[in-house]
């Protein structure tokens, strides 16, 4: 059987216009697929849950998932009651936060007007050009912030149901994926099926452990800073460091404006030493650790995901790409023809890498992941 060969111009316009259709087809079906899509994420997190309840409490597959939808809506009632307490405690303090800014604000005027003899009218003019800006920035900071955790009724409507829907017909899905293929490749499409849902599994588990380890490492380090909302702040850092870069920033500002308001203006400086701290210890012992390389993605292509992302489905595709690429990558390194663009989507190989490893107790070794 011969095969047909394209020139490669041909073979690059069919790949731009497959771009171009699929990136319509997702920006299209925004309400639908960003559901979908987390609804899988957590159902593979939730995956290891329902087979125990299967396999060990001998529970039927309808029980085990609607067992497992009381644990994720008990979580997330949750983390919605600490976060709503929290922000009505915040705004309560909005009115001293605010006086105690004017009066750190006012002291830093008098500052700079002894010691460059600049006018406080000249000091207004030039703050009245800066403030609108300021503010304007801020704005944003905080409707993105606040935008995390106001999602639509039709999303979490649509999330849950499917959500029960992938983890009750699991099998059926995974049967339909291999039978779909010719006869001779169903083993193979069979083994990378096991393959991604196995490191998928493990890159969702991972990426949750790093949220509550980076949320507990910021909760310290500001509560021994005497920052107030250091738990609200920890679990934000936590949730925004998903976003690689952008995120970290994000939750450095905020937290910087709220010591600044709270403390003295020194602390901001603490604080921002102790974020570089703790973004150094993230990248180079709780990524390598706990999410594993095989999984990481460079800096490029994280960027590039996190801008078409927030264009594509706004702030949740900010959230949702970095899993969405880290999944492509597991599959493209896994297909023969596509494991070119799974190496272009990760990290530099350096040959002769030895795995990191350091001994905590006798019997417990921390090993880097694959």
């Amino acid at each position: 059987m011969n095969l047909l060969r394209l020139p490669f111009l041909v073979k690059l316009t069919l790949v731009v216009i497959s771009i171009i259709g699929l990136g319509y087809l997702l920006a299209l079906g925004e309400s639908i697929l960003a559901p979908f899509f987390l609804a899988f994420l957590m159902a593979m997190l939730f995956l290891p849950i329902a087979n125990f309840m299967e396999r060990r409490l001998r529970f039927s597959r309808s029980l085990s998932t609607i067992t497992s939808v009381l644990i994720m809506l008990t979580i997330l009632t949750g983390l919605i009651y600490f976060f709503g307490s929290q922000l009505s405690d915040f705004s309560k303090d909005v009115p001293h936060l605010s006086k105690q800014f004017n009066q750190v604000f006012h002291n830093l005027q008098t500052w700079i007007s002894h010691t460059f003899n600049v006018k406080v009218d000249e000091q207004f003019t030039y703050l009245d050009q800066g403030l609108s800006k300021l503010l304007s920035s801020t704005g944003v900071i905080l409707g993105f912030t606040f935008g995390i955790f106001s999602t639509g009724l039709g999303f979490i409507v649509f999330f849950i149901l499917f959500f029960i829907f992938i983890l009750n017909y699991r099998r059926v899905l995974n049967n339909f994926i291999v039978t779909v293929f010719n006869e001779k490749h169903k083993a193979n499409v069979q083994e990378i099926v096991n393959e991604v849902r196995i490191m998928t599994k493990k890159y969702i588990t991972g990426l949750c452990l790093q949220v509550l380890i980076v949320s507990i490492l910021t909760s310290t380090v500001l509560t021994i800073f005497g920052v107030k909302y250091a738990i609200l702040l920890g679990i934000l850092t936590g949730l925004l460091n998903v976003i690689p870069y952008l995120g970290i920033c994000i939750s450095l500002l905020i937290s910087c404006f709220i010591a600044f308001a709270t403390t003295t203006p020194s602390t901001c400086i603490y604080v921002a030493i102790g974020y570089i701290g703790i973004h150094i210890v993230d990248g180079n012992i709780v990524l390598p650790f706990v999410v594993g390389s095989k999984v990481k993605i460079n800096a490029l292509f994280s960027f590039l995901g996190i801008i078409i992302g927030e264009h594509l489905w706004g702030i949740a595709g900010m959230f949702l790409c970095i899993p969405a690429i880290a999944i492509i990558k597991i599959i493209f390194e896994r297909v023969d023809g596509l494991k070119p663009w799974g190496k272009l989507l990760g990290e530099e190989e350096k040959p002769h890498k030895k795995k990191k490893s350091y001994k905590i107790s006798k019997n417990i070794t921390l090993k880097e992941m694959d």
